[in-house]
């Protein structure tokens, strides 16, 4: 009697997980906004660091070991990997400098773009087909783009960086076999280096805010790090449980908190047009998601 229900215990431990791990996502801006007065590009450096230092006690604890050395075992495969954190590594700058210059609504909308970058992508490099549907939606995200840029004057660049350098990290990240935890760790590991050598240069110079003064800033540099796992190991526990149509639903909650936490907490101004182009790309991503529907029917969530 107790077989039916085990299917919907996992889907609601699923669902948790991955509600956790969208809301600590979400949240980050909240948390970056503490570090007043220190450069993005430092807070980046720390974040690498602990990132590395926490994931070796998580990954010890976990056993997790075996991947990690069959990785590094063979140095020719960790190009992709390298390149992977580079990309990984300019995403978090660029978005720890948006939340310093509050322009969370433009990281927000990086975010909300990043689906429709991974269909540009997979048509342009890995040769898949685009449906007629899922062209309307680029295409109008295209249009939501070309906006800001003829309206207003500027290119939104965060938003393009933060898309392009994410969705560009899931293609290459789907090349390198390793699961998401191990992964993390050999792309901060392969950073560590330059982060040492970036906070050695930092101190030498007087410019360093760790260990200056003020105990809590140190205590939030270590902290970036623990936060950078944290959402991680929940997102796998929800992948493990729910179907991939379930794990995108849910991912729009990310840059949905994002959206109101700038709206409604950092205050920043949202012009009409850029409402316009939050309106077209949230059009194009109900098409792009109707589209992913009707191809998947056996992922439909009740």
């Amino acid at each position: 009697m107790s077989l039916p229900v085990q299917p919907d215990k996992e889907a609601t431990q699923g669902v948790f997980f991955g509600l956790c791990a969208y809301l600590m996502w979400g949240s980050f801006p909240l948390f970056f906004a503490l570090f007043e007065g220190i450069p993005a590009w430092e807070i980046l450096i720390h974040r690498v660091l602990w990132s590395c230092v926490f994931l070796v006690g998580l990954v010890s604890l976990l056993r997790r070991w075996t991947p990690i050395r069959a990785a590094l075992a063979e140095p020719r495969r960790l190009g992709r990997v390298l390149a992977c954190a580079v990309l990984i590594g300019l995403n978090w700058g660029i978005y720890i400098y948006a939340v310093e210059s509050r322009q969370v609504f433009q990281a927000s909308l990086g975010y909300f773009l990043t689906p429709l970058i991974n269909v540009a992508l997979g048509v342009g490099f890995l040769k898949e087909r685009m449906s007629p549907l899922q062209g309307v939606a680029v295409a109008l995200a295209a249009v939501a783009i070309g906006i800001q840029l003829a309206l207003l004057g500027s290119l939104p660049w965060i938003t393009l960086v933060l898309a392009t350098s994410f969705g560009t990290y899931g293609l290459l990240r789907k090349q390198v076999p390793l699961d998401g935890l191990s992964g993390l760790f050999v792309e901060t590991l392969l950073l560590f280096p330059l982060g040492l050598l970036a906070i050695a240069w930092l101190s030498a110079s007087g410019q360093s805010h760790f260990m200056q003064g003020d105990g809590q800033t140190t205590l939030l540099l270590i902290a970036s790090g623990v936060i950078t796992a944290l959402p991680l190991m929940a997102f796998a526990g929800a992948a493990r449980r729910l179907r991939l149509a379930t794990l995108g639903f849910l991912m729009y909650l990310n840059p949905t908190i994002q959206f109101f936490i700038a709206l409604l907490i950092f205050r920043e101004p949202l012009s009409p047009i850029q409402l316009a182009t939050f309106v077209l790309i949230w059009i194009s991503l109900a098409i792009y998601s109707y589209s992913a529907w009707q191809q998947h029917p056996r992922e439909r969530i009740a």
